[in-house]
Formats: structure tokens, C-alpha cells, sequence
């Protein structure tokens, strides 16, 4: 059985005045609290994943707001008429 190749991928935001954000995506099921963010004590938010290959949605869920991505200019539409940005993890 073959070991799933996984990379490591950073996910940064600025959002100063944030109380609290989360990472949520296809890689986890979109569920709530799966991925929180740290704050570097200056308003940059930052979380490392270890991702297999392939393409992910994501957003950033933002003192319960969600956010796409405002430095990742990948993204398509959702079903909920805004768009989600995308990660493309390679080999």
C-alpha cells in the first residue's frame, strides 16, 4: 500500500481587527472549528495544513464572516452566489 504524498501549504490573512478566524475548505469538510488560525500579535493570521494532491476550495471564516482569499486571485463561483478561492497542491 502506497504512503498518500502530502505537502505542507501555508495559508496567510490580514485581518487586524479579527477576534478569532478559521480555515475551512474541502479539506476538511468545510466544518466549523476544524482549522483555527493564530495571530501573530500584529493581525496576520497564518495556519499550515499538510495537504495530499489535488485541487481544494477554501475561504476563510472571519468573526463569522466568510472571506475569500484577498491574496490568491485562483477562485470559482459557489452555490451561493460568491466565490471561493482555490489551492492547487502539486507533486
Amino acid at each position: 500500500m502506497q504512503k498518500i504524498k502530502r505537502k505542507k501549504i501555508s495559508f496567510t490573512l490580514e485581518a487586524v481587527d479579527a477576534k478569532e478566524v478559521y480555515l475551512l475548505g474541502e479539506f476538511n469538510n468545510w466544518k466549523h472549528g476544524a482549522h483555527p488560525m493564530k495571530n501573530n500579535g500584529k493581525g496576520r493570521w497564518a495556519k499550515q495544513l499538510q495537504l495530499p494532491e489535488g485541487r481544494f476550495e477554501y475561504k476563510f471564516l472571519v468573526d463569522n464572516q466568510w472571506v475569500a482569499d484577498p491574496e490568491n486571485e485562483w477562485a470559482c463561483p459557489n452555490c451561493f452566489g460568491t466565490r471561493n478561492s482555490i489551492v492547487n497542491v502539486g507533486k
